[in-house]
C-alpha cells in the first residue's frame, strides 16, 4: 500500500516538473543585446576620402617630325637634365613611290623641263630686243645732239629701251620660277634607293630636370609629328588630389588643414590650395551618379617624411570641418530610421523603448544629440529585428 502511494507521489512530482519546464520554455526570454550609455565628450567631424599623389607639372615629350624613332635610350626612373640628356633620336622615313605616281611625276618633270626651255628662249629673245633698243637709243642721242629729230621722238626711243629691259627682267624671273619647279619635281622623284650618304637624324633633348615617369613609345617604330614619346616630371614636386562630393566640398574652408595617411608611411600634414570651380558626374561602385569636384592639397610635412611617396600613389585624406570639446553624443550604431526621424532603443526597467532623437553633427563613431536623450541613458547598439517596442532585453555576456 505504501509502495503504491510512493509511486503516485513520485509520478506527480515528475509531471509537475515536466509541466513547469514546458511553461518556462514557452515563456518569452529576454533578448541579449549590446548596451551603451549616452555620454558627453569631444566630437570631431571630418571629410574622409581617397586621393592620389601626383607630380604637379608633367612634361609629355612628343616627336617634332614624322620619322622612325629608335628604341629610347632612357628607361622609367632614369634622371634627366634639361637640354642635355638625349631622350630620343628620330630618323626621317623615305617615301616609296608606286608605278602610277612615278609616271605622273616624270610627266611633271618633263613639263617643267619644257617650261624651262621655253623660258630660256624667251629670255634670249628679250635680251636681243634690249640690245636693239639700246642701239636705237645711241643713234637717237646722236641725232638729237644735231637737232635732227624732235624731243618727243627721242623720248619714245628711251621709253622703248626701258620697256624692253623690264620685259627682260620679267622673262628672267619666269625662267627662275620654272627652274625651281623643275628642281621640285625632280626631288619628288628621289626614292629610298638614292640614299643620303649620311645618317641624318633629329635629336630630342629632355625639356626639364626630373625623372622619366612613363615611356609612351618604348620600341623602335614610325611616329607621326606630334606623337607622344615619354613623360618626364620632378618626383619631389608632389601634390594631393581628392575627388570630393560637391556637398562635402561646400563645407571646407579655404586653406583648410588636412592629414594624409593610408599610403604606407607616417601621417603627413597638408593644406588645401584650391577647390576646382566646376564639378563633374562620376558613377560610384554601386552605380549611383555623384557630383564630385577636385580638391588640391600641398604637402607641408618635411620632404624626409614622404620621400618614398610617388606619382599616382593612393592616399587617404582627412579634412576637419567641425570640432567641439564637450557635446552630448550617442554611438552611431544605435541610430536607426523610422519614417523621417532618427530613433534609438533605450533600456527602461529591462525593456526596450523606442525614442525619437534629433541629431546634429556626426562622424564615423558618434552623433551629436540635440534633443530626445539625457546623459547616462542606456541604449541598445545595433538592435536586431528581435528588438521591438517593450521587448525584455538583457546585456549580452562578454
Amino acid at each position: 500500500m505504501a509502495s503504491k502511494w510512493l509511486k503516485r507521489i513520485v509520478g506527480g512530482a515528475v509531471g509537475l516538473a515536466l509541466a513547469g519546464g514546458i511553461v518556462y520554455a514557452l515563456m518569452p526570454q529576454p533578448v541579449a543585446v549590446d548596451i551603451a550609455v549616452v555620454d558627453r565628450g569631444p566630437l570631431d567631424v571630418s571629410v574622409e576620402e581617397e586621393g592620389v599623389a601626383r607630380i604637379r607639372d608633367i612634361f609629355r615629350v612628343s616627336a617634332p617630325i614624322t620619322g622612325r624613332v629608335g628604341r629610347l635610350p632612357v628607361d622609367v626612373g632614369d634622371e634627366v637634365i634639361a637640354g642635355r640628356t638625349v631622350v630620343a633620336a628620330i630618323h626621317p622615313v623615305p617615301s616609296l613611290l608606286d608605278v602610277r605616281t612615278r609616271s605622273e611625276l616624270r610627266g611633271v618633270v618633263d613639263a617643267a623641263k619644257a617650261a624651262v626651255t621655253l623660258a630660256e628662249a624667251q629670255v634670249d629673245s628679250a635680251e636681243t630686243n634690249v640690245r636693239l633698243k639700246r642701239a636705237d637709243l645711241e643713234r637717237a642721242k646722236a641725232l638729237a645732239s644735231n637737232a635732227t629729230i624732235s624731243v618727243s621722238a627721242f623720248e619714245r626711243v628711251s621709253a622703248d629701251v626701258e620697256t624692253a629691259e623690264a620685259h627682260l627682267k620679267e622673262m628672267q624671273a619666269a625662267l627662275d620660277l620654272h627652274r625651281s619647279e623643275l628642281a621640285s619635281a625632280e626631288a619628288r622623284l628621289i626614292g629610298p634607293e638614292a640614299g643620303t650618304g649620311s645618317d641624318v637624324s633629329v635629336i630630342v633633348l629632355a625639356p626639364t630636370d626630373g625623372t622619366v615617369l612613363n615611356l609612351l613609345s618604348e620600341s623602335e617604330q614610325v611616329v607621326l609629328s606630334g606623337g607622344p614619346l615619354l613623360e618626364v616630371g620632378d618626383p619631389t614636386d608632389l601634390e594631393i588630389v581628392v575627388h570630393l562630393l560637391s556637398a562635402d566640398a561646400v563645407g571646407i574652408a579655404p586653406g583648410a588643414a588636412a592629414e594624409i595617411d593610408g599610403w604606407g608611411g607616417p601621417t603627413l600634414a597638408a593644406r588645401l590650395r584650391r577647390i576646382d570651380p566646376g564639378a563633374y558626374t562620376k558613377v560610384s561602385a554601386l552605380g549611383i551618379e555623384e557630383q564630385r569636384v577636385d580638391a588640391v592639397f600641398d604637402i607641408t610635412s618635411p620632404r624626409e617624411d614622404w620621400r618614398r611617396l610617388g606619382h599616382q600613389f593612393r592616399v587617404v585624406v582627412h579634412i576637419p570641418v567641425w570640432s567641439a570639446d564637450d557635446v552630448l553624443r550617442v554611438p552611431l550604431g544605435a541610430l536607426f530610421r523610422r519614417g523621417d526621424a532618427w530613433h534609438v532603443f533605450t533600456v527602461v526597467e529591462g525593456r526596450a523603448r523606442s525614442v525619437a532623437v534629433t541629431i546634429g553633427h556626426r562622424n564615423s563613431r558618434f552623433a551629436e544629440v540635440i534633443d530626445g536623450l539625457a546623459e547616462g541613458t542606456q541604449i541598445v547598439i545595433h538592435p536586431s529585428d528581435r528588438v521591438l517596442e517593450g521587448v525584455a532585453v538583457e546585456p549580452r555576456e562578454g
